[in-house]
């Protein structure tokens, strides 16, 4: 069973910060995307953000372009995601989730084949 090991998530007012993070099995190298997507209350699951990890290239979904940074370091297996200027709508089950590296371009959720347990990340207005 593949296992991704998530944290950061929590409760934060309008207008914070969260740093999350998702470290992926060893094997998990060169030739997967690593992403992050959510899941708002009463809703489908969503795109967030995505990387490379041949080429560290960042993907983000519209609503997340300017306030938020995708980051890794293979070494430590590691994924970041910093999320700024928080607003409500952010609200929801963070997951992290790893697919085949073309996956990041479009960030569909199905494509995407293992998968974190999530955690939550609550912002109050």
């Amino acid at each position: 069973q593949v296992k991704f090991l998530e944290s950061g998530g929590g409760s934060v007012q309008a207008g914070g910060s969260l740093r999350l993070s998702c470290r992926t099995p060893s094997y998990f190298v060169s030739g997967n995307c690593i992403a992050w997507f959510r899941q708002p209350p009463g809703k489908e699951r969503e795109a967030v953000a995505g990387i490379r990890l041949d080429n560290s290239s960042p993907y983000y979904a519209d609503s997340m372009k300017g306030r938020a940074t995708i980051s890794r370091d293979n070494a430590a297996y590691t994924v970041w995601l910093q999320m700024d200027a928080l607003i409500p709508q952010d609200t929801g089950v963070y997951y992290c989730a790893a697919g085949p590296a073309r996956r990041c371009l479009m960030l569909e959720p199905s494509s995407f084949n293992y998968w974190g347990q999530g955690t939550q990340v609550t912002v109050s207005s």
